[in-house]
């Protein structure tokens, strides 16, 4: 896959998992994303490992700007998990962008379901075609504390 220019072409977008900033990955979301606050390292690093995951860099110096996972068959479906933008590189379109990485990456391989939860950024995942459950009483979780 190659990667995806951001339509200001600061920034790209790879699911090469050998570029991961794993380190700052876990800082961004185990510090500053309130569905992640206190994870673990190791706990991250288990995620990751069993992820598709894309990161977004700046060509410039080539940090490590944005995150997302993906938990998926390859097949079917595929939940959207851990979007994050580092603060600094907010504002350029970078979430979505990654979100479509994902779509992009996916849809030729069948995937028809996308998931994903937000607390407030149900905007940027409407641009996408992300809309409530049609059917939420069909839907079930298991929450383990």
């Amino acid at each position: 896959m190659t990667d995806h220019a951001t339509p200001q072409g600061r920034y790209e977008i790879s699911p090469d998992p050998s570029r991961l900033d794993a380190a700052r990955i876990h800082h961004w979301l185990s510090t500053d994303a309130y569905w992640a606050l206190g994870r673990t390292r190791g706990q991250q690093d288990r995620a990751i490992a069993g992820s598709l995951n894309f990161g977004a860099y700046d060509r410039a110096s080539g940090a490590q700007v944005g995150y997302a996972r993906v938990v998926t068959d390859h097949a079917s479906f595929a939940w959207v998990c851990d979007v994050y933008v580092d603060p600094g590189a907010r504002g350029h379109g970078l979430g979505t962008r990654l979100v479509t990485a994902v779509r992009d990456h996916l849809t030729p391989l069948g995937v028809r379901r996308f998931l994903l939860a937000t607390k407030d950024a149900h905007g940027v995942y409407a641009k996408l075609g992300f809309e409530p459950l049609a059917e939420p009483d069909m839907w079930m979780a298991l929450q383990m504390n």
